[in-house]
C-alpha cells in the first residue's frame, strides 16, 4: 500500500496533509509513505523530519508512482496524477457542491475521489471531521485578526489615567468556529455575546460566559438540519432575527460572522444599513467570505472600509495556521484510513455509513446520492 502525498497548488494554501507523526503511524500499519520534497516547507515541517520519519522524498512524478492512495488538503486536478495505480483514492477536500467540474474530471480519470468535507458528523467519525478541526482554529484566528485590526484593547483596563472599556463582541452563528471565536474573546477580556439559529446553542453560548441574543417571541421554529448543521429559516423568523440584531449590533465594536449552510450560498447576516448603525473605528470579520459572504460588502482578503467599519475575511483562514492546521488535519485523516485498515489486505476497506458519505466517484462515474444530477 503506497501512500503520496503532494505540495499544494491552490493559491494561499499553507497547510499539508500529512505530518511527521502520520507518516509514522501509517508505516506502522504496514504502508509506504511518499511525499513531494518542499511539501511541508509552508507548514513549517521539513523534508528532514519527513525522511526522519520514515518517508520517501522526490519529485511528484516519482512520489505518483504506482501510488494506491493520495493524500491532499485540496484536491489537486485528476490531470496532474499521472502514474497512480488505476482507480486509486484520492483524500482530500472537493468542494463537491461548488467545484463539480472538478469531481467530473475525477470521474471520467477512474479515480475514487473521497470528500473529506462530506465526513458524516456522528459519534464515531469526529475524529476524522477535518470541518471541525479547521473550524475550530478559523474562530480563534478570526478573533486574533479582528482584533488586531480594531484600533482599541479588548480587555477592561483600570489605569491611573483613567479606564479603558471592555471591547464588545457579537459572534453570529455558534458552530465549531463561532464557539472557539466566543471562548477567544472572552480569554482576550471583552464582554461577549452571540446568537443562533438553533436555539440548543443557548446553553453553550452560556457555558462559555457569553450572553445569548435570540429571537424569543417567534415560537415553534428550530434551525437545526441533520448533522447538527443550520438550515435556512422561515420567512418570519428571519425578520424578526433581523430586528433584533439591527438593535444589538449598533452597539458592538467586533462582530464575527460565521455562518454557513452546507450546498448553498452563505445566508447574508449583515447589511449595508446594520453596518452604517455601528461605531466608526468597529470591524467585522466575515469567516464566511469565500462561500459568498455574511456581510454585504466584504470582498476575501481585503480591508473593505464602509461607513467608518473595517471589514474582513479570509480566503483561507486554517492556512494562516499553517503548522497547526497540517498538524490536526492529518491526525484527522490517519484517523479516518485507519480505522478500516483490514491487516490482511494491507489496506483500508470502508463501510457503507462512511464510505459512501464520502466517495464521490468510483468506476468512472458519479456515486454519491449527495451530488447526483
Amino acid at each position: 500500500m503506497r501512500i503520496a502525498v503532494l505540495k499544494e497548488n491552490a493559491a494561499g494554501e499553507r497547510r499539508v496533509a500529512a505530518s511527521p507523526e502520520t507518516v509514522k503511524k501509517f508505516i506502522g500499519l504496514g504502508a509506504s509513505v511518499a511525499i513531494e520534497s518542499g511539501a511541508g516547507e509552508t507548514a513549517s515541517v521539513s523534508d528532514a523530519a519527513y525522511a526522519d520519519a520514515g518517508a520517501e522524498l522526490g519529485p511528484a512524478a516519482k512520489v505518483l508512482k504506482d501510488a494506491d492512495i493520495v493524500l491532499g488538503v485540496q484536491a489537486p486536478d485528476p490531470a496532474s496524477l499521472q502514474g497512480v495505480k488505476p482507480g486509486a483514492w484520492v483524500a482530500a477536500l472537493f468542494d463537491p457542491f461548488g467545484n463539480r467540474a472538478l469531481v467530473e474530471a475525477y470521474a471520467r480519470a477512474g479515480l475514487e475521489a473521497l470528500s473529506l468535507e462530506f465526513m458524516p458528523r456522528i459519534t464515531r467519525a469526529q475524529s476524522m471531521d477535518v470541518l471541525s478541526s479547521q473550524s475550530n482554529l478559523s474562530g480563534y484566528k478570526a478573533v486574533l485578526s479582528a482584533a488586531d485590526t480594531y484600533g482599541r484593547a479588548f480587555p477592561l483596563m483600570m489605569t491611573a489615567a483613567g479606564t479603558v472599556s471592555a471591547a464588545k463582541v457579537f459572534v453570529m452563528g455558534v458552530g465549531v468556529a463561532g464557539l472557539q471565536a466566543i471562548a477567544t474573546a472572552r480569554r482576550l477580556g471583552a464582554q461577549v455575546s452571540a446568537t443562533d439559529v438553533r436555539s440548543a446553542t443557548k446553553e453553550q453560548i452560556q457555558s462559555l460566559g457569553a450572553k445569548p441574543i435570540f429571537v424569543e417571541n417567534v415560537a415553534g421554529i428550530e434551525g437545526e438540519g441533520s448533522g447538527g448543521y443550520a438550515t435556512e429559516m422561515s420567512e418570519e423568523y428571519q425578520k424578526a432575527q433581523a430586528e433584533l440584531v439591527s438593535g444589538h449590533i449598533a452597539k458592538q465594536d467586533i462582530v464575527i460572522t460565521t455562518a454557513l449552510i452546507p450546498g448553498r450560498a452563505a445566508p447574508r447576516l449583515i447589511s449595508d444599513a446594520q453596518i452604517a448603525s455601528m461605531k466608526p473605528g468597529s470591524v467585522i470579520f466575515d469567516l464566511a467570505v469565500a462561500q459568498g459572504g455574511n456581510v454585504e460588502g466584504s470582498v476575501a482578503d481585503q480591508l473593505v472600509e464602509r461607513h467608518g467599519v473595517t471589514i474582513m475575511g479570509y480566503s483561507n483562514t486554517p492556512s494562516h495556521l499553517a503548522a497547526d492546521a497540517s498538524a490536526l488535519f492529518s491526525r484527522n485523516v490517519f484517523n479516518f484510513l485507519s480505522a478500516f485498515w483490514d491487516k490482511e489486505q494491507g489496506k483500508p476497506v470502508l463501510d457503507e455509513e462512511i464510505g459512501d458519505a464520502v466517495r464521490l466517484t468510483q468506476g468512472g462515474a458519479i456515486v454519491n446520492e449527495r451530488i447526483k444530477a
